[in-house]
């Protein structure tokens, strides 16, 4: 039987005009439950398969071909597992089913690649699933809610399209690579009733661009975003009951055959025209999307990990290959997949002399699953030895756990034989803890990440003492910790450097040495020598050193993690505006140490503080070597003291004195009404009389049009300014505004300019005529006309 042609034609997307070929005449129905029942069947019948019967059923529904998908699966003497794709990877072997799926069908997973970011929306807790101690291929995401669901979702596929989009190729041609996806149980903390469905675990940025292509030309990424969430769950975020009062699997997977047969009715209206329009061709090329679903997995004899563990690693294991052959992760993104893994894995080994539920602990801790304000209550023995719930004190219990000798070796080997390498030292495995220490302050201190990556790349806080026995020392002043370090309490010591040295490598005061930092000046981020940041760190923290211990109980003491301090910031950004609500921010600076000084903090001759700088740093780890590269220079002709503080000079004792510590207002101070709590202008108060707008004199619209201007103006400055404050906590998966909004507000900004400053010097003009003395009609007329002729 011949199939029916498929169509090309061209259509018009935004600007451009695309070809779309290949285009279906009919889009597939869905599978009625008969379909549903082979698939189901033959999933049983298969000996490698260990799915319930509820994810069959969400395969089945997914698929456009549930007896293609019953063929793979059925057994055969001569192929027992059937027809199904097989994949030897780390310690498994998976098995997939190959297929068509319904675009809406199909969840976006957690992306390894977003574990180096700072989301908004946590991820689910990810749980793995076995059948009589055999690993399923279906994991168990559990979310606090159905609307913690809907918002990932949406964050999932607004920050994918805001990074990059496929669109216009979709649009053209299809999704033409298979979707690596596999069955979820999808639960919920709040008691909602679960259900079953399939995620995309790679080709999310395809699965992501088919939206936005069904989405419309005109539509941004959060219009792209919010129709899948309503196409997937319903426009209703709470999900009432239908109107049997089914399982909620049952009515979502209800509400999407019903948004389904709407599409198929508007493209079969729309193919049938002689010239097609764009409806057809977005409809067409995104309906139905190519897909592998993992479907089975086997553990190979002597693997290291516990079964409920074997499938999402295995998963974990096939992404990591494609994203090193075909689109690389960047190395941060690497770098906490293979930790995250390294230390899944030794605590599935359980040889471990640190027992699992501790190691659980950290495990939550590194991956953010445990917030920061839960550490007091994690880590505490009792009253005494509670730490502070701060990101600082985070960094110093997860380091600590992280290097214990019983622990280090282990993360060590496991890391290295996922990374594939022969041998890892401290600067390799300080590489991979960067990213997971700068978790809570990543997106506030963005601007200086690549330095700080590089600082952990170059051994980070991993000192010959911090790797040894020692226990952290609580306490809510660092600089109680200088007189016990001095004494040689390595507890002390060793805390100091952790926690002192993280904030000087947060805060861009301690960088990789490179040659060219020996020529910079002191303000440009020079040092007096080269020397390894872990040496550096572990020179501070030596016990006879009293001035390195002060530098980093100083910094340890005054770091924020909201924030970058201004030893750290270009001129630029330190005159930038930083508003919180109309009240200006206190400045947030590192300052040089003074042991003479009764606080320890260096001043000028006029008492300003000195900001500290990396010379600095560097300087006070080992004065002797810095003395001998940097002689003091004997002046020819004695001169009287100055009284400044040496290494200092005007621009230092300035320095301070500017930034946000000077900034106050909003930028708004315009005296009109507010706009609503909406943030929309105020319509024009009504007349008092009642009369009709179009019936009051021009020069009174007139008045309440330049209302409307002023206050339109005024909520777009309060908008921008709300964006501005809100982008340290979108963070750096997806811009506050993306770049094509940004240049069609641009276009109409430029345009209202030239239009306000037309009118303002018409009227100016109009004032200066009407200032100036009068004059006899013949010599005002020929005014006039030189005025025309110029």
């Amino acid at each position: 039987m011949p199939l029916p042609a498929p169509r090309s034609f061209t259509v018009q997307w935004g600007s451009e005009s695309v070809l779309v070929s290949n285009v279906e005449p009919e889009l597939p129905a869905t599978s009625g439950d008969a379909d549903l029942a082979k698939v189901v069947d033959a999933g049983r019948a298969n000996p490698v398969t260990l799915l319930p019967d509820a994810a069959w059923e969400a395969v089945a529904r997914a698929t456009t071909g549930p007896d293609g998908v019953a063929v793979q699966l059925r057994p055969t003497p001569e192929e027992p597992a059937g027809l199904l794709m097989v994949e030897n990877v780390d310690g498994a072997t998976l098995y997939s089913v190959v297929t068509r799926a319904h675009l809406s069908e199909m969840l976006p997973g957690i992306q390894p690649r977003t574990g180096m970011e700072v989301m908004e929306i946590p991820d689910p807790q990810v749980q793995g699933i076995t059948d009589q101690d055999r690993p399923c291929a279906i994991v168990r995401y559990r979310y606090q809610d159905l609307a913690h669901l809907r918002n990932h979702v949406w964050q999932t596929i607004h920050g994918t399209l805001s990074l990059n989009s496929y669109a216009p190729s979709i649009l053209a041609r299809k999704v033409t690579r298979n979707l690596i996806t596999h069955p979820v149980e999808i639960t919920f903390e709040d008691g909602t009733e679960s259900f079953y469905a399939l995620v995309v675990r790679d080709g999310i940025t395809r699965l992501a661009s088919a939206w936005a292509v069904n989405a419309g030309p005109d539509a941004d990424a959060a219009e792209a975003a919010g129709l899948a969430v309503d196409s997937l769950f319903g426009k209703n975020p709470a999900a009432p009951p239908g109107p049997g009062g089914g399982p909620l699997g049952e009515r979502l997977a209800a509400g999407r055959d019903r948004w389904r047969r709407s599409l198929r009715e508007e493209f079969a209206r729309d193919i049938g025209a002689q010239e097609p329009g764009t409806r057809a061709a977005q409809i067409g090329q995104t309906y139905v999307i190519p897909a592998q679903v993992a479907v089975g997995a086997e553990g190979h004899p002597g693997h290291l990990l516990a079964a409920e563990d074997i499938f999402d690693d295995a998963i974990r294991s096939v992404l990591a290959s494609v994203h090193v052959e075909f689109k690389q992760w960047d190395t941060a993104a690497k770098n906490v997949e293979v930790a995250t893994r390294a230390l899944k894995r030794v605590i599935q080994l359980g040889d471990s002399l640190v027992p699992k539920d501790d190691l659980q602990v950290v495990y939550g801790l590194a991956v953010g699953r445990i917030p920061v304000e839960e550490l007091p209550r994690v880590f505490a023995t009792d009253a005494v030895t509670a730490p502070p719930g701060t990101a600082l004190w985070r960094s110093v219990y997860l380091l600590h756990s992280l290097t214990r000798p019983e622990l280090l070796e282990p993360l060590k080997d496991q890391a290295k034989a996922i990374k594939g390498g022969k041998r890892m030292g401290l600067k390799g495995f300080a590489e991979l803890l960067g990213p997971l220490i700068d978790l809570p302050w990543r997106s506030y201190k963005k601007h200086v990440t690549t330095q700080a990556r590089n600082a952990w790349n170059n051994g980070g806080v991993l000192t010959s003492d911090v790797i040894q026995e020692w226990e952290p020392r609580p306490t809510d002043d660092f600089k109680s910790l200088v007189e016990p370090a001095l004494r040689g309490d390595i507890d002390a010591r060793c805390t100091l450097a952790v926690a002192g040295g993280v904030a000087l490598i947060a805060d861009k005061l301690l960088t990789r040495n490179v040659g060219s930092a020996l020529m910079a000046p002191k303000e440009k981020g020079g040092v007096p020598f080269r020397a390894d940041v872990n040496q550096v760190i572990e020179d501070l923290s030596q016990q006879h050193n009293e001035l390195g211990l002060w530098t980093l109980a100083l910094a340890a003491e005054r770091f924020r993690s909201d924030a970058l301090p201004e030893n750290a910031v270009t001129m630029r950004q330190l005159i930038h505006k930083q508003k919180d609500g109309g009240v200006a921010i206190t400045p947030y600076v590192h300052f040089k140490v003074d042991l003479a000084s009764p606080d320890k903090i260096e001043r000028d001759d006029d008492g300003v503080p000195v900001m500290l700088h990396q010379w600095d740093v560097v300087w006070a780890s080992n004065p002797e070597r810095a003395l001998k590269a940097h002689p003091p220079k004997v002046p020819l002709v004695p001169s009287p003291s100055s009284g400044s503080a040496p290494g200092t000079d005007a621009t230092e004792t300035t320095g301070t004195g500017t930034g946000a510590g000077a900034e106050t207002g909003t930028g708004t101070g315009t005296g009109t009404s507010e706009p609503d709590a909406t943030g929309a202008p105020l319509p024009p108060a009504g007349n008092a009389a009642g009369t009709h707008p179009a019936q009051l004199p021009a020069s009174q619209r007139a008045a309440e049009q330049r209302l409307v201007l002023r206050q339109g103006v005024t909520t777009a400055r309060d908008a921008l300014d709300r964006l501005l404050l809100l982008e340290p906590e979108v963070g750096g998966h997806t811009p506050i505004v993306p770049l094509s909004a940004l240049d069609d507000l641009h276009k109409l900004l430029i345009s209202l300019q030239t239009d306000v400053e037309n009118l303002r010097r018409k009227t100016a003009l109009e004032q200066e005529q009407e200032q100036e003395p009068e004059q006899d009609p013949v010599a005002e007329s020929e005014e006039a006309q030189e005025e025309v002729a110029a």
